[in-house]
């Protein structure tokens, strides 16, 4: 006699499947069942709006005080008395002023005053009316071109006679300024030489050096010869 059932049949063989099986779909009820929400059905009605009816209120009575005007200032009247007149004093008689137009004196009349020889007025290099001519800008005839020339000359004589080696056996170093102002007298000659430098032994060369200059011809002020001030600046370089 034959069995009924297959061999191949047996559920048993595959139960650990099963069994997962069961376990997953028990946990995943379980899990829908914790999320589960419900909510509790209310009912939204609308509010009605109310209008109350506004009852019409009546302004307040505001009473103005009259303002009563101040009172109207007291004029006050100053009474001028009449003083007489004091015939008994005599009054000066007030003299016309008259101008004698003869004792007016024109321009070209007026003399002006002479400077003493003792105090003579020097006149700056730039402001001289005729420049004093330094030898060689004697075929020069603007005094412009005499100015240029003789601020020519005398640079190129400071330059070849001063002794620029004397800053180095001072011990100076870098750039070196020497300020020299002198005046050119009524006689074209150098006087009064001022020096300025940072050792004296600088000054005393630049006092040589411009005592050395050749006579000049004067320079002049409205045709008069005059002492001509000048000022020149004698830089150089000491080499290290």
């Amino acid at each position: 006699m034959k069995p009924k059932k297959n061999p191949k049949a047996d559920l048993r063989r595959r139960w650990v499947l099963f069994l997962q099986i069961g376990l997953i779909l028990i946990l995943f009820t379980t899990l829908q069942a914790f999320q589960w929400k419900t909510y509790d059905e209310k009912s939204f009605n609308d509010p009605k709006i109310g209008m109350d009816v506004l009852e019409e209120e009546t302004p307040p009575v505001v009473i103005t005080p009259e303002i009563t005007p101040p009172p109207p200032p007291k004029t006050i009247v100053d009474v001028i008395e009449e003083i007489p007149d004091d015939s008994d004093i005599e009054e000066d008689p007030v003299k016309p002023t008259e101008i004698d137009l003869d004792d007016i004196l024109e321009p070209s009349d007026i003399e002006e005053p002479e400077t003493p020889d003792d105090e003579p007025i020097n006149v700056p290099f730039d402001f001289i009316e005729d420049v004093p001519i330094f030898p060689g800008c004697e075929s020069l005839t603007d005094n412009n071109e005499r100015k240029s020339c003789m601020s020519s000359k005398i640079s190129k004589f400071v330059n070849k006679e001063f002794n620029t080696a004397l800053g180095g056996e001072l011990g100076l170093t870098g750039a070196n300024l020497v300020l020299v102002m002198f005046v050119v007298n009524k006689e074209g000659e150098v006087e009064q030489i001022q020096t300025r430098a940072p050792h004296p032994e600088l000054e005393k060369e630049a006092r040589r050096v411009i005592g050395e200059l050749p006579k000049m011809k004067p320079g002049k002020q409205r045709g008069k010869p005059v002492p001509v001030s000048y000022t020149i600046p004698i830089r150089f370089k000491v080499q290290e």
